[in-house]
């Protein structure tokens, strides 16, 4: 299958919504948004380009320009947050999309897209305990464990605990 990166549209929102409605897709964040959560989210990641200049990506298939998941770069501005400001890398895909390495693909493009475009030294990833797919993508895009920086938030749906990875832009010899 072959597959385009694509800035948010309108066309893009019903398939961004059925993903998070899907029980299966959502079950490392404890099920399915709600409707007003997914309208917020998609909202968001359309705004971040012109707000912070880097966002997610739609993945849409090129042949028929079907929404199968996001992957790419966020700042995430939440002071509160466990670990602070700091661009995060992420991927989320519709589950009839699964196991094709669109997530690997797109992830790869997305960092390196960041490290063109960020002066940042360092892009975090996180995780569940128990989503080892996501684990095994960020084996595969070179992000390094950085267990030490796990952390556990409270969200409306419950705790949640993340497993930290870090991708380090190139070059940077600091570990």
């Amino acid at each position: 299958m072959t597959f385009d990166l694509r800035r948010w549209s309108e066309s893009h929102r019903d398939g961004f919504a059925a993903m998070h409605r899907d029980p299966e897709v959502m079950a490392d964040l404890g099920g399915p948004f709600a409707d007003a959560a997914i309208r917020e989210k998609f909202d968001r990641y359309r705004d971040a380009w012109s707000i912070d200049g880097i966002s997610r990506w739609a993945i849409v298939d090129r042949a028929s320009g079907a929404f199968l998941g996001y992957a790419g770069v966020m700042f995430r501005a939440d002071r509160g947050h466990p670990l602070g400001l700091h661009h995060e890398i992420g991927w989320r895909l519709r589950r009839d999309a699964w196991g094709r390495g669109l997530a690997t693909a797109g992830a790869r493009v997305a960092l390196d897209h960041a490290w063109r475009t960020l002066t940042s030294m360092e892009i975090v990833a996180y995780t569940a305990i128990d989503n080892r797919r996501s684990q095994e993508v960020m084996r595969r895009v070179g992000l390094d464990r950085a267990a030490h920086r796990d952390f556990t938030a409270r969200y409306p749906k419950g705790d949640w605990t993340g497993l930290v990875w870090v991708a380090r832009r190139p070059g940077d010899t600091r570990r």
